[in-house]
């Protein structure tokens, strides 16, 4: 059954689980004691703006999903909520990989930064297929305000950041270049992928 009246309040409960999310990369942030204290803290503030980055990017793909349908069901609550669970566990690994990134993270062996890309690229996978499916299933329904072409468009488009995460979690985990933090450079063939994905699908070929 589609829901007529009820896509403001899934978007506004949206906003406000993306706002915890973004409380939580912040919240271990303590109000420095001294000049000493806070100028080691700012090397905090830089990690938590690339993770606040990464948050704000996957909430302007949901933003962009919404603007493009006109009205939900059951089916795109259940995906939503599915990907909003998922957004509130990603937040953990990326903090802390955004903490490695500027000397502020501990990790211990090779084991452990394997696991680390794991379990960032699970949920960065999870997240985009969730993203993946939202399209495809309104590419099957009667939900979008645009033509179907573009709904499947953005389904391959986001299939493809998956396809990019199954590929750095099979990297991180058999160890291959874990201490060149080659499970990372995988994201790097979202440019080119994405690129020819626009030049062979582009909404103006479908």
């Amino acid at each position: 059954m589609i829901l007529r009246q009820s896509k403001s309040r899934l978007e506004s409960i949206s906003d406000s689980i993306f706002a915890f999310a973004a409380t939580l990369v912040v919240v271990s942030l303590d109000v420095p004691e001294s000049f000493e204290v806070l100028k080691e803290n700012l090397i905090g503030f830089f990690s938590f703006a690339v993770s606040f980055l990464g948050l704000i990017l996957i909430w302007k793909v949901h933003y962009n999903f919404f603007r493009r349908i006109e009205k939900i069901d059951n089916w795109i609550i259940a995906l939503n909520m599915a990907l909003l669970f998922v957004i509130l566990f990603f937040v953990y690994p990326l903090k802390f990989l955004s903490n490695l990134t500027v000397g502020k993270g501990i990790i211990k062996s090779s084991q452990e930064l394997s696991e680390l890309f794991q379990l960032y690229s699970l949920g960065f996978t999870l997240v985009f297929l969730f993203i993946s499916l939202m399209y495809f299933y309104a590419s099957r329904t009667k939900l979008d305000l645009s033509n179907k072409a573009e709904m499947r468009y953005y389904f391959r488009h986001f299939g493809i950041f998956v396809i990019v995460g199954i590929l750095s979690v099979i990297i991180a985990k058999l160890n291959l270049g874990i201490s060149y933090g080659l499970p990372g450079f995988a994201y790097f063939l979202l440019g080119p992928l994405c690129w020819w994905h626009g030049v062979r699908f582009g909404l103006n070929k479908n």
